[in-house]
């Protein structure tokens, strides 16, 4: 059903006659007045009403060179605040397009994932990706639904799927307007679990296979030569108690790395102080540096250094460096934990340092420290109860909190652990340009 404005020149005649009434009759009864007193003769009371009349019921604007703003709402329906709202409102990224490609409305998650997007311009010019591309011409070309997979690899890699939608909006006058809706699923989530399960199931039944023979080897000889020797027996029962808790560590580091793989694309937006808890993790590893006879000397600023993290994960953090620092530093019977963060109008990073005084590592092994397994030396890290995820946590942790991992070491001199945290300010300065 066509709908027809009050105001367009095409009005019926009726509306324009009933409208024009008032008129017709103060004329007809003024000229009825002139012709009774002698003013006028019929014919010309006559000539003068149809004059009135007629250009009483002239639609005069119907050259108006500016349409109505109602016209126009209704014209372009993809321009309506109404529309504008929902896009704004979907939970996924999404990016409304006109028939040429220009973006006519995206909401805040999809300002996020393409921060170059702008109203009124080309969306090909902000998503620079080839699938995108490919799928958007594909979709303006034949008005089809499209499909397109891809990986957005800054600052992290996420798995996105975009889906693209041809749309008819009805216009007022009966029309349609073609728009294209952009919607982008983020499959990192999924993409992370499957990997996950694959990596836990390789690294758990490669690394576990040593403890469980070691395990398997001394219950057969307690069963078996060893069954009414005590003091074999006492041996054998701490080695396997050694290898049960190096087998539930290893386990427990796997899991908190495979925890923090799957958020690896979520940014923590907590503040946290973090001196309180590097006071927490000296004070729970004094045992340990007793035992090792290390000293911990401790360098904290009087006020808070507060990051944008996750409390448990900076916990693990902290728990993983100044440990490592202990176990394989012992020799130089000190480690120096030290916090710094940058002047109140410098836009730097928090620095959290780690030195011990041991014998160092050698160049060739800096650059792989961080891979999963691997160890300088491999016996002397099963000893000391190493599971060769520690600094891959880290790594791991820092990716998270957009953050790094410098790690400087001179043989025979000890070795430097720096964690890099962005600040506040940094953070902020980002997201506001991203906006």
């Amino acid at each position: 059903m066509t709908m027809t404005s009050p105001n367009s020149g095409f009005a019926p005649w009726s509306d324009r006659l009933r409208r024009s009434a008032i008129i017709l009759i103060a004329t007809a009864l003024g000229l009825a007045a002139s012709v009774m007193f002698g003013g006028l003769t019929l014919p010309q009371a006559g000539l003068v009403f149809v004059v009135i009349g007629g250009a009483a019921l002239v639609p005069w604007h119907l050259h108006q060179s500016v349409p109505a703003s109602e016209d126009l709402i209704g014209a372009r329906p993809a321009e309506t605040p109404v529309v504008q709202a929902l896009v704004g409102g979907m939970p996924d990224a999404a990016v409304l397009l006109d028939r040429a490609g220009r973006v006519l409305h995206f909401n805040t998650s999809a300002a996020q994932l393409a921060p170059a997007l702008r109203k009124n311009e080309l969306a090909l010019f902000a998503l620079r990706s080839p699938e995108i591309i490919a799928a958007l011409r594909e979709a303006i070309a034949t008005r089809q639904p499209q499909r397109a997979s891809y990986v957005d690899r800054v600052p992290i890699d996420r798995w996105m799927e975009l889906i693209v939608t041809p749309l008819l909006l009805p216009t007022a006058f009966g029309g349609s307007e073609y728009c294209i809706l952009m919607t982008f699923q983020d499959q990192t989530p999924l993409r992370r679990v499957e990997e996950m399960r694959a990596d836990f199931v390789a690294n758990a039944s490669h690394e576990l296979r040593t403890p469980l023979a070691a395990l398997s080897g001394f219950i057969d000889t307690l069963q078996g030569p060893a069954r009414e020797d005590a003091k074999a027996r006492e041996r054998f029962l701490g080695i396997m108690h050694a290898q049960a808790t190096r087998m539930a560590r290893l386990i427990d580091d796997l899991l908190s790395l495979s925890r923090v793989e799957l958020s690896a694309h979520v940014r923590p937006e907590k503040l946290v102080d973090v001196v309180p808890l590097v006071r927490q993790v000296v004070d729970g590893l004094e045992p340990l540096a007793s035992e090792r006879q290390v000293v911990i000397d401790v360098e904290l600023p009087h006020e808070p250094v507060v990051v944008a993290g996750d409390n448990e994960e900076l916990l693990r953090l902290l728990e993983n460096l100044i440990e490592n620092g202990l176990k394989y530093g012992a020799s130089g019977g000190r480690v120096v934990v030290s916090l710094t963060e940058p002047a109140p109008h410098d836009a730097g990073e928090v620095r959290l340092a780690v030195r011990d005084f041991g014998p160092g590592i050698a160049p060739e092994h800096l650059p792989r420290l961080t891979e999963r397994f691997y160890r300088v030396d491999v016996g002397d890290s099963r000893a000391q109860g190493g599971t060769g995820l520690g600094l891959s946590l880290v790594k791991h942790i820092l990716n998270r909190h957009r953050g790094r991992l410098l790690i400087e070491s001179v043989p025979g001199h000890g070795a430097t652990f720096t964690a890099c945290f962005p600040t506040t300010k940094t953070l902020t300065e980002k997201t506001a340009a991203k906006e």
